[in-house]
């Protein structure tokens, strides 16, 4: 069995997270949409929303993303159209570093 990593997050990730969670228990309410419903339409298990909602921060990021955006939250200030533009750009960045950063080895001739 692996053995478990801990790790430290600040105060501030902490709260951040709590607060995302909090948001989105607040809108699923707001919505009168149970656990089960949200959890049910964002392909996740009720007990991961509700650790979501809780704020744990070792719940997948896609699926805090889309338990959000199903209930309305508002993730970035930006548009669509904004945020494929930054997607592009990020992309046509990472498009002038080189695929590999290991040197090809040479092929080894073995017939003496």
């Amino acid at each position: 069995m692996p053995k478990s990593i801990t790790r430290t997050y600040s105060r501030y990730t902490y709260n951040a997270a709590a607060l995302l969670g909090a948001l989105i228990r607040e809108a699923r309410n707001e919505r009168k949409l149970t656990a089960q419903e949200l959890a049910d339409r964002a392909g996740i298990s009720r007990g991961l929303l509700q650790r979501i909602e809780k704020g744990n921060l070792k719940c997948e990021i896609g699926a805090v993303f889309e338990v959000a955006t199903i209930v309305g939250i508002k993730l970035f200030d930006a548009n669509e159209r904004t945020l494929m533009k930054y997607l592009r750009q990020t992309k046509d960045k990472l498009t002038l570093l080189p695929k590999s950063v290991r040197k090809k080895t040479k092929e080894m001739r073995d017939d003496f």
